[in-house]
């Protein structure tokens, strides 16, 4: 018996190992790789420095993306889960798609009018309390994501990026660590 009704899940830098593919169409377009950082919606990042958003959908690559190890499997035992995420949703369902997995709600930037991703109407969408959910992510953003809505929350320390923050809370390791947790 699980702990958790559902887990949802931050989709970049969380299941998927996406760094390369987010930062390659900013570099093709004239950005500097130290100027580039992670966990904005794609909306707010393309506006704030200058890109334009449809050009930067189209060079981004969908099909060099991979799930981190272990994720494959974790996904299929976990039971109910979903993914909220603030990235494009032309380039997160063509991800999902391409991975063949099928959560039970995917919701991307265009549900959140472009502004930074919110729990609540995922929690809405699956019909679920805060106390019955985990949260799972990979920046400060998906932290206060679960603070907002007073659900728990895990951080995804097997990207390395988080891991070498070594963040506060609940960290896991690799994936299969989620496994444990939820009981």
């Amino acid at each position: 018996m699980s702990r958790y009704e559902i887990v949802v899940f931050d989709l970049d830098g969380t299941l998927i190992d996406s760094d390369e593919a987010l930062v390659e169409p900013f570099l093709r377009l004239g950005m500097q790789r130290e100027e580039i950082t992670f966990g904005h919606p794609i909306e707010v990042a393309c506006a704030e420095w200058g890109i334009d958003l449809a050009e930067y959908v189209r060079l981004y690559d969908t099909g060099i993306v991979q799930p981190f190890a272990g994720v494959d499997h974790v996904l299929a035992q976990v039971g109910r889960w979903a993914v909220c995420s603030n990235k494009h949703p032309e380039s997160g369902h063509a991800e999902l798609a391409r991975l063949a997995w099928m959560p039970e709600v995917a919701l991307f930037a265009d549900a959140f009018g472009g502004a930074a991703k919110r729990l609540g109407p995922v929690l809405e969408a699956v019909g679920v309390a805060p106390s019955e959910v985990l949260f799972v992510g990979d920046t400060e953003h998906d932290e206060q994501c679960a603070v907002d809505v007073g659900c728990d929350f895990a951080w995804a320390g097997w990207n390395p990026r988080t891991a070498a923050r070594n963040p506060d809370g609940t960290v896991l390791s690799q994936p299969m660590d989620l496994l444990g947790l939820i009981g």
